[in-house]
């Protein structure tokens, strides 16, 4: 079935709820995707920094077809030995003590607020329930996790919202401090914000934070969803800021494509949770499992993580030279390889006229290029991209 017959049977089935870029993409390798009439994609975008190993990484395919021979599904009332050892792996490589698994990143962010609340009430009294998040964030699409998205935008037709959130703006303390009330129970943001056009806080914020909750007697909740499995050069974005918080969320890279979320807490926090509190019916599932395992193992043998720093770093500087030769360019930013330009104008020409040229790119918020490739990307794909942009550029 060639690309347009795959995007009419889509358009005519599908619910209207993307703005689909029109090209029908079937297999991918690598930095690299090809679509139904076999042209050659650079994929900068890698499913919105989930495919951090690139596209079909034989390990993770080895081991999920493997798991899938040998047992696919059972309930979660029952124990499983690839469950428990992937818990055990982020327990040991996290500030964690316990981790409950799910499929999504809003599902991660729904119990994050959900344990957040139930913690609150038990240590708290049940006066305290109100989340602090930050404006121009992002947490999700649930009814909870778009309450607490610091964006209208998506919030728009929904409402009535739920109650319990309150708005600051990031990276600032003193105004996160100031909006702190008797019913707060705790405060939920991302290390960098992604969706919000890839905000890089002071080094500093972080900590300050941290000391806040401290001090104010309230949970600190990380929505690692997009940062997290190193995709900042670091396994978690915290690890930049020193400290640790008392819940993190991750998704996306967890599974390098295979959906699974996981919400992990400490143990005092985590053991505000009994059974019944919370459950999903595929959270755990064998297969995602497996295709987690044989990511974080890839991620952290193979030099991943060292390739994310160097070739992070490589981008950075090759972007900051376009800057200084297309003046539509009016900021360059990134921490390993999550990276973005700001623009004078409107950002979706670009991103099309990238796409005609074989390359795929994201923008974010109308004016932010968004670069999110794969960490096994090397010098060549960044020279590639960077000639592309380049070219694109020229014209505007």
């Amino acid at each position: 079935m060639n690309g347009k017959k795959i995007m009419a049977l889509a358009d005519a089935n599908i619910m209207n709820t993307y703005r689909r870029v029109p090209i029908a993409l079937v297999r991918g390798e690598g930095a690299r995707v090809w679509d139904a009439e076999d042209r050659e994609y650079l994929d900068f975008v890698a499913g919105i920094a989930v495919c951090n190993l690139g596209h079909s990484h034989p390990k993770v395919v080895k081991a999920i077809k493997k798991q899938a021979k040998e047992l696919m599904h059972v309930s979660n009332l029952y124990y499983t030995k690839p469950q428990a050892d992937v818990a055990a792996w982020l327990v040991a490589h996290s500030f964690a003590d316990r981790v409950f698994f799910c499929n999504s990143g809003a599902e991660a962010n729904e119990a994050a607020i959900k344990l957040a609340r139930k913690y609150a009430h038990e240590k708290m009294g049940g006066g305290r329930f109100e989340l602090i998040t930050m404006k121009d964030s992002f947490h999700g699409r649930t009814m909870a996790t778009i309450t607490a998205t610091g964006q209208e935008k998506f919030q728009f037709g929904f409402t009535p919202l739920l109650d319990g959130f309150t708005y600051v703006p990031f990276n600032d303390p003193d105004a996160l401090e100031a909006a702190i009330t008797p019913k707060t129970c705790g405060v939920m943001l991302e290390p960098i914000q992604g969706e919000g056009g890839v905000i890089i806080p002071d080094a500093a914020y972080l900590a300050r934070v941290r000391d806040i909750c401290d001090r104010r007697h309230i949970l600190m909740i990380v929505d690692e969803v997009q940062t997290g499995i190193g995709r900042t050069g670091k396994l978690f974005a915290y690890e930049h800021s020193g400290v640790t918080p008392d819940i993190m969320t991750l998704a996306k890279a967890l599974g390098n494509g295979f959906p699974v979320g996981a919400m992990l807490a400490r143990e005092e926090v985590a053991g505000a949770f009994v059974p019944g509190n919370h459950a999903s019916t595929f959270g755990g599932n064998l297969l995602g499992m497996a295709a987690v395992k044989a990511t974080l193992k890839a991620l952290v043998e193979d030099g991943v993580l060292d390739n994310c720093r160097e070739m992070g770093e490589y981008f950075l500087a090759k972007l900051r030279k376009l800057q200084e030769k297309h003046p539509v360019i009016t900021d360059v930013r990134g921490r390993g390889l999550m990276l973005a330009c700001s623009l004078a104008s409107e950002g979706a020409g670009i991103v099309g006229a990238c796409q005609e040229k074989g390359l795929l790119i994201n923008c974010t918020g109308g004016k932010t290029l968004r670069f999110v490739p794969p960490l096994i990307v090397d010098s060549g794909d960044i020279d590639e991209a960077i000639a592309i942009l380049d070219s694109v550029m020229e014209g505007t």
